[in-house]
């Protein structure tokens, strides 16, 4: 998720936004992908329920409109096939597509796997701020 939040960044996580209402596009989530996994982890959430996502040459659309995307600082220029997100599942990217295990690589993320919406980065201290 560089450049917004560095490995080993300890960042504050609400647990319970979740709870009562489902991820949005753009939320940035912390989730683990495998039963039993050790790793969480933090990516943006780019497709919801129903959505067709495309990426052609690092372009990511939705439903066959580009998505406009300011916070992708280091792109991944790879196209990979169309995917409809189904129900209860979301699709992520990191920011930092270049080298971001994502989606892309495991498919959408069910939402049963998601733990909360990151809030902030607050260690070490030169990283604290909202995300």
């Amino acid at each position: 998720m560089a450049p917004h939040i560095s490995s080993g960044e300890y960042v504050l996580v609400n647990t319970f936004a979740y709870k009562f209402a489902g991820p949005k596009r753009g939320d940035i989530v912390a989730f683990r992908h495998d039963d039993g996994a050790r790793a969480v982890y933090i990516k943006r959430v780019i497709g919801l329920p129903g959505d067709r996502i495309r990426i052609d040459g690092g372009i990511v659309s939705i439903d066959g409109t580009a998505l406009p995307e300011p916070y992708v600082r280091f792109p991944d220029r790879r196209s990979f096939a169309e995917v409809t997100v189904p129900q209860g599942d979301v699709y992520v990217l990191g920011d930092n597509r270049a080298g971001s295990e994502d989606s892309r690589l495991f498919g959408p993320v069910p939402d049963d796997k998601l733990i909360g919406r990151a809030l902030a980065g607050i260690w070490p201290p030169a990283d604290m701020g909202t995300l």
